[in-house]
Formats: structure tokens, sequence, C-alpha cells
């Protein structure tokens, strides 16, 4: 069932833009859009899980976890508001030859006030919301022999989830929070209207609701909370660089359809007495683009996936997470309507979970331990793409447009992308299809 968390992140970014026309319809008004990207430090400490260990006379997981994110924010007058996809890692710990640790990811929407005139130099004070995700888990060191191998035997190790987004981003879930300060200064780029922000962020993430991250009887919600600091860059489109400003960067939820089948890879599933994964993976993710003077430019991030059950005890999943930057061209801007290409290149993954259904609760499950595994693979993508859009402007003010694509491509894999000994590159090579709604102010 997809979860209707998710979809509130969009309605909350739509109804803000709508009701800001009133504020902005009575006065002059200044904006800028802008794409950044940050890394940063955390920390977690999860209480009962260490508690846990120590009773046996281990070592604590260590609490500290890195970030790395993508954004984008508009600035209209003093109002901010913005979306961010964040992938935070635990540090694994060692331990009788398996490895410990937790990776989460969050989906947010920012809304902020800025202290400071629009200028080169900003300060901000914003709140986020969103949805998130939870692994955790208890690995062998040690990579499987091979595919072969694993499927005879693959329960190695453990894996927890909470809002199992490998099987598909619509189970984001669970109200999730941010209370921050930004920073950021804007370097001139010579000849261009743009500008590189450099952009610091420092504040506090957390859970409201307590119990909401509980996973086989012990609490893990102190993975979504903690201190940070972030810094990164980005670009921006101030409107003081602009006479006449024909520029903007937008933000687009996309959706679609990948046009391939792992077909050998269902026929050793099924060789090993497990059900085959059935139809096409599909899509959905964030995509960020700017446009001046029809060289586009931008990012973005989806997440494809198929799920399935692997026998009458077992489910299992493939998933594929891709990360593109694009640089392209509008070829046609006629009224509304608009006809352009783009290439990306970037990083794509290949994941493989085969989960038992029913595990026991702690602290039986870290002493059994064998009940789950998990192949991985990761290398370079490329794709080219055709894209056609139409823009309906939203506001009297015309403060943002929304905006409408269908988009084409082939994604061609530039690694062999195994599992075990089977190369999937044949799988991660194909056509699609994806349509998308965003704004652009």
């Amino acid at each position: 069932m997809i979860k209707a968390d998710f979809f509130r992140i969009p309605f909350v970014l739509f109804l803000f833009l709508v009701l800001g026309n009133q504020a902005f319809s009575q006065k002059l008004y200044s904006k800028r859009s802008t794409l950044y990207t940050y890394m940063g430090v955390s920390g977690a400490k999860l209480n009962q899980f260490n508690q846990m260990l120590e009773d046996r006379g281990l070592s604590e997981l260590r609490n500290k976890y890195h970030s790395v994110g993508l954004g984008y924010q508009s600035r209209i007058n003093d109002f901010v508001i913005g979306m961010e996809l964040i992938h935070n890692r635990g540090s694994y710990s060692e331990f009788d030859g398996y490895k410990m640790g937790f990776r989460i990811s969050r989906a947010l929407v920012n809304i902020g006030y800025a202290f400071t005139e629009e200028s080169k130099f900003q300060l901000i004070h914003y709140m986020s919301l969103g949805v998130g995700f939870l692994n955790f888990q208890m690995l062998p060191s040690e990579k499987p022999a091979g595919l072969e191998s694993f499927l005879e035997d693959p329960e190695s190790g453990f894996i927890l989830r909470k809002n199992d987004i490998q099987k598909g981003t619509t189970n984001y879930g669970d109200f999730l929070t941010e209370i921050g300060f930004q920073l950021s200064y804007d370097f001139d780029v010579p000849g261009r209207e743009e500008v590189v922000s450099v952009i610091a962020k420092m504040g506090y993430s957390f859970s409201p609701f307590e119990g909401k991250w509980q996973m086989n009887g012990l609490s893990f919600d102190n993975t979504q909370s903690g201190a940070f600091f972030r810094v990164g860059a980005g670009i921006s489109l101030p409107d003081r660089n602009f006479f006449y400003k024909d520029a903007s960067i937008s933000a687009h939820l996309i959706t679609g359809f990948h046009f391939t089948s792992p077909k050998k890879f269902n026929s050793i599933l099924s060789d090993h007495g497990y059900d085959e994964l059935d139809g096409m993976p599909s899509n959905l993710g964030l995509k960020i683009q700017g446009e001046n003077e029809k060289l586009l430019y931008g990012a973005e991030v989806y997440n494809l996936s198929m799920k399935g059950e692997a026998s009458s005890t077992q489910s299992h999943s493939l998933n594929s997470l891709r990360v593109y930057g694009n640089l392209g061209y509008k070829a046609l801007q006629y009224k509304n309507f608009g006809l352009g290409a783009t290439a990306g290149i970037g990083y794509g993954n290949l994941r493989y979970s085969i989960l038992k259904k029913d595990k026991p609760d702690f602290p039986e499950l870290f002493e059994q331990r064998k009940f789950d595994g998990y192949l991985k693979n990761s290398g370079l993508m490329a794709k080219p793409e055709v894209f056609v859009e139409y823009a309906i402007p939203m506001t009297k003010m015309k403060l943002f447009d929304l905006v409408f694509t269908a988009a084409a491509g082939y994604e061609l894999a530039l690694a062999n992308y195994r599992l075990g000994e089977l190369d999937m590159a044949d799988y991660m090579t194909a056509p699609y299809l994806m349509f998308g709604i965003g704004v652009r102010p």
C-alpha cells in the first residue's frame, strides 16, 4: 500500500506557493532559485542496542554518521521554500567476522525566513518537515563467493528495515523534522548570470513521535535525531544579475518505467526454487533543472525497484539507485510549450535483498543472526534524453509555473554490475519513459 506520508511533501510545497501569492500580490518582489549539494556529519547513539552489547561485554557502536544531500531552494522576498534528499551512513563496527551498522535517508520540505536582504550574503532560519527510511544490518565482512553459492544458502546475517524504500520510494514514511540555520555567500561567475553559492547548514534533526522507529523489540529513534553540521555549494540565479530575467531553476517529482527485465537473474532464481521477479522496474525521484539562454543543467535522483515473494517464508527485492548530473539544450520554446534534450552521466548501484519474513526480537536475533542475504554492486551510468514540457502560470503575479513534462531516453551501463559472477549490465541498459510535475519560479 502506498504511504500517504510521502505524498504530503509535494502537497505542502504546492500549498505554500499558492497561498504565498496573497503575500506578494500587493508589492514588488525579488526571487532567486538555487540548486545545491552538501556533505556533513552528525551523531546518533543507539542506547538500547548499545546496552545489549554492553551486557555481553562488547564495545558500543560508533555514534557518528556522515551525510550527503541534494537540495532545491526558492526565495521570494524574505520567504524561503525548498526540498532536500539526504542520505546518512553510519560508521560500521566489526564483530566476530560481521559488520554492523545503519544507514538512513530522508525526504524533506524546507520552509524558512531570511534575516538578511537579498544580497551576496544570506542568513536563513528554516524548519524541515518530511519522511524517512532506516536500514540496520549485521552481515558478514566477506562478500559471497558467487551467486550460485549465495542462493543455495542466502541466510548469512540479518537486515532490519523500516519504511523499506528498496521496495519502492513510496514506502518512505513516519514524520521527521529538522530546525536549523543556513548561511551562504555568492561568488560571481565571469560572463554568466549564475553565481556559485557556498553554503553552511547547522541545526538539529529529530523524530517528534517517540517509538516510531522501533524494530524487533528495540528502539532506533536516535538514528533520526542529533545535531548536524553540513557544508556544500550550489548554483543560484539572483534577480540582481538580470535586466530581463528569462532564467530559472525548477524542481520536479518524476516517475516512469524502464523497459527491461532481469531475465537471466530470474532464470537462476527459478533454478534454485525461488519465485521470479515479475514485470518491469518503475521509479520515483526528484529532478532539479536550471535554464538560462536555452542552456540546461541540473541533477536528478531516482530509485528503481522490483519486489515480490521469494518463497512462502521469504520476500525479495531488486533495487537500483541512479544519480545523474545533466547538461542540455532547449531547442524550442513557443509560448508555454518547450522541447529540448539533455545528456547525463552519473552513479548507479544494484542491490538484491532476500529477507526472512519472521525474525525473532533482540537479543535472540543478535545471537542467531542468520536470516537474510544481500548482494550489491555499483558503477557509472550514462543517458541521452529528449523531453517536452508544458508550463501553466499559477498566480496573478506569475510567481511560479506548474510544469508538466514527458521524457524518453536510453540508459547505458558503463560497468558490469555483477551480482556474484552474473553480469547484470544488460538489465541496467534500457530505454525508459518518464513523466514529471514540478514548479518553476
